[in-house]
């Protein structure tokens, strides 16, 4: 009579498939990296156009309560929001009707890149 060997039941993983499942993780969280990095800078590049809206805005507040027709041309201006340093450009142009005029109003951060323009057409008051 031949003595037979007891049988043996595999309980574990192979090493291809934890290699495998390894692999799967890997990239779903260099993945979820990613995706947190453009949150994050988009949130920045959300918060930088704000400000930078807020200091057009403010300008472009002040020519209507100054109540001064301005004159066809370019002007430079500086604004500081919340610790951050902008700089803007008035552009005045005459519209079809001369009792009005278009001004545009574009901001750049430190570094000179562009982030908005805004325009408004201010009345001959």
């Amino acid at each position: 009579m031949k003595a037979s060997l007891p049988s043996r039941q595999a309980n574990g993983f192979t090493l291809i498939e934890v290699l495998v499942a390894l692999v799967i993780v890997a990239v779903t969280l260099g993945a979820g990296i990613k995706a947190a990095g453009a949150l994050l800078n988009n949130a920045q590049r959300l918060a930088e156009i704000s400000e930078a809206q807020w200091c057009a805005d403010n300008q472009l507040t002040g020519l209507k309560l100054a109540k001064v027709f301005p004159d066809v041309g370019e002007s430079s201006f500086s604004c500081e929001q919340l610790g951050h340093s902008y700089t803007g450009r008035f552009t005045v142009a005459p519209t079809p009707n001369p009792n009005f005029r278009r001004v545009d109003t574009q901001m750049r951060n430190d570094a000179g890149e562009p982030l908005l323009t805004l325009s408004a057409i201010l009345p001959n008051q």
